[in-house]
Formats: structure tokens, C-alpha cells, sequence
């Protein structure tokens, strides 16, 4: 099995148990870790989350994962984590939902010298981030960003 099929069929048994749960589930990743690979199911929630809710939604589709479907697949550890303060923005739902709040993205190569920016982001649409960076609004394709996260300042 492939690890984006694998990735698709983790998100569609989580997502109803997240919703059970008063969670939504905001991303699931399949990486490999030094020797080993990570399983990780990040969960979210407007009031936050707590280790609780770590534990229910890991105790529930934990045994799901011994379906002999997944008997192809390297050993790997399940995590169930909150998506974070500076939570990772990978599809079009993250973006949205991240409009008007900071965000930095990183670089493939530098920009005008530099190798990430951090701005409000206005929108991202057709390939292209719109960040405004103080007064000014600069853009970015989706070829040109490495990454995008949400920005916290501590």
C-alpha cells in the first residue's frame, strides 16, 4: 500500500471519531524517523486539546490500524497530537482557514535575500499566496514556498 493511500484511509477512519469526540481532525502524516516510520493523527479543537482527547482518539483507532489491509506497511508508531500553535498549513482548508491571521512560509531558494517571510495572509488562490507584510502586499506561487505554518509571537 502507498502511503498517501494509507494516509487517506487513516483520515477517513478518524475523521468520524474526532467528530464524536467534539474534535476535527486537522492532518494526518506517514514519516519516516530516523529507522523508524511515525504515524501521526493532529487533532484540533477551538477550545484546545487536551492529552485526553490524545487518548480516546488513539485508544479508538489504534485497533482499526490492525486491519490485515495495513499488513503491507513498515512498523510504525501511532501519535495523536493537537495541531499545534504554529501548526502546519498544507491544503486549500488550511488556508482558508488561516486567512487574516500570521503566517510565515519558507522558501526553496531566497527572495530577495531571504529565506522565509512572516505577514498576515490575505488569501491563497490559483497557486498563490497574497501576504501583507506591514503596508505593503507581496506574492508567492505555490512553487516558491517549501512550507507555510501559522506564526505565534511569544
Amino acid at each position: 500500500m502507498r502511503a498517501k493511500d494509507f494516509i487517506a484511509k487513516v483520515k477517513a477512519m478518524a475523521e468520524p471519531v474526532c467528530a464524536e469526540n467534539g474534535l476535527s481532525l486537522w492532518d494526518v502524516t506517514f514519516e519516516k524517523e530516523g529507522a523508524s516510520y511515525v504515524l501521526t493523527v493532529y487533532i484540533d479543537r477551538d477550545e484546545g486539546v487536551f492529552i485526553e482527547d490524545c487518548e480516546k482518539v488513539s485508544r479508538t483507532i489504534d485497533p482499526m490500524l490492525d486491519a490485515p489491509e495495513f499488513d503491507s506497511l513498515p512498523s510504525y508508531v501511532l501519535t495523536v497530537s493537537s495541531a499545534g500553535l504554529e501548526r502546519k498549513l498544507s491544503c486549500q482548508e488550511h488556508y482558508d482557514w488561516a486567512k487574516g491571521k500570521s503566517v510565515e512560509l519558507t522558501f526553496y531558494k531566497a527572495i530577495e535575500g531571504a529565506s522565509n517571510i512572516i505577514g498576515i495572509l490575505e488569501s491563497h488562490e490559483n497557486g498563490e499566496f497574497a501576504i501583507l507584510c506591514g503596508e505593503e502586499k507581496k506574492t508567492f506561487t505555490d512553487a516558491q514556498v517549501a512550507g507555510a505554518r501559522l506564526h505565534f509571537e511569544f
